[in-house]
Order: structure tokens, then C-alpha cells, then sequence
């Protein structure tokens, strides 16, 4: 039997590299799921997917220029429902921002200091007597 893109198949893993896992077919053909094609998540590592001796159901995604098989077990998995984004916060009216630039110049700034002296001269902390 003659694996074609598009079918559901199920198969074993029979060895795991860090780029994926190849699956044997009962046929005697195997192919392999490349790691971006295990889950939908980020896979750093694909043994906490995939172990050797498995049993897995992959689509065929079809055969690449030397006639292996491209196989998928993400997707036979519905993908994950996102939240919704948040919704971005329109931009302040430019009068608004220039005026809180205005005031930031007068003051002196986030906290600095804007040329007044402390009392007691000196350093602050506690007076000498």
C-alpha cells in the first residue's frame, strides 16, 4: 500500500533526534515528524512529546524531493483556542504631552532635584552640633 498525502495513518516511533521523530509504518515504510510538527506549542524538546516505541497517528503530508515522507501529529490536534488580544490604547493628544514635557522641564525633571538646596547646607542627614 502506497502512502499518499492526506492519509491518516498510525505508526511507531522507532527513533528520536533532536530535529524529530521517525515513525515506521506496519507497511515496513517509515518517515519522519520534523519537531515543528509535533504540537502547536513551542517544542524545545521532543522527548517530552514523543517516546521510542510509541504508537502515534500522523497525516501524511506528502514526500520531499528524495521521496521520503513528511508526516504531522499537530495537524490531527485542534489548534489552541487564543484569548483575545487586548485592544492597544489610543495615543495621548499631542497638547497633553507637551504639556507634561513643559512641566517636567520646570520641575527638573523625574526627581532631580530642580536647583533648590536643602536646609542646613551640606548633605543632608542628621545636623551636626
Amino acid at each position: 500500500m502506497e502512502l499518499e498525502a492526506g492519509a491518516i495513518v498510525e505508526g511507531r516511533v522507532t527513533r528520536i533526534m533532536e530535529f524529530g521523530a521517525f515513525i515506521e509504518f506496519p507497511t515496513g515504510e517509515s518517515g519522519l515528524v520534523h519537531i515543528s510538527q509535533v504540537a502547536h506549542e513551542f517544542v524545545k524538546n521532543i522527548r517530552d512529546h514523543l517516546n521510542e516505541g510509541d504508537v502515534v497517528s500522523v497525516l501524511v503530508l506528502g514526500r520531499d524531493d528524495k521521496g521520503r515522507l513528511d508526516l504531522s501529529i499537530k495537524e490531527l490536534t485542534p489548534a489552541p483556542v487564543e484569548p483575545p488580544r487586548p485592544k492597544r490604547l489610543p495615543r495621548q493628544a499631542p497638547e497633553f504631552e507637551n504639556k507634561l514635557k513643559s512641566f517636567l522641564r520646570g520641575s527638573g525633571g523625574f526627581g532631580g532635584g530642580g536647583g533648590s538646596k536643602k536646609p542646613g547646607g551640606g548633605k543632608g542627614g542628621r545636623k551636626r552640633r
